[in-house]
């Protein structure tokens, strides 16, 4: 168990499960949002051919999931974990905070 806490940089059996959980449910949320701003739009599969509506809900749900995760990170107790690995993550995408 060790090596899993180190690979996600935690000091608990809590803080990793609560950090589990929070994958879990941003994931699950953004990829129903990712939907319901595509229906919101009007596109879905039968304006669309599948491939573009896919590659459309893919490029939406991708900021979706990271302001999701920062919200839901926030309201489990774990603001600074997340809002690190987003700054990692933007760093790699050569925006500096």
């Amino acid at each position: 168990m060790q090596k899993v806490r180190n690979f996600f940089k935690v000091e608990s059996n809590f803080q990793l499960l609560i950090v589990n959980i929070v994958f879990a449910v941003t994931g699950t949320i953004s990829v129903i949002l990712a939907g319901f701003v595509l229906n919101f739009i009007g596109l879905d599969t039968n304006v669309l051919n599948s491939s573009l509506y896919w590659t459309l809900r893919i490029l939406i749900l991708m900021p979706i999931y990271q302001i999701l995760l920062i919200m839901v990170g926030a309201v489990f107790g774990e603001f600074a974990y997340f809002w690190r690995i987003e700054k990692k993550m933007l760093n790699r995408l050569g925006i500096k905070f």
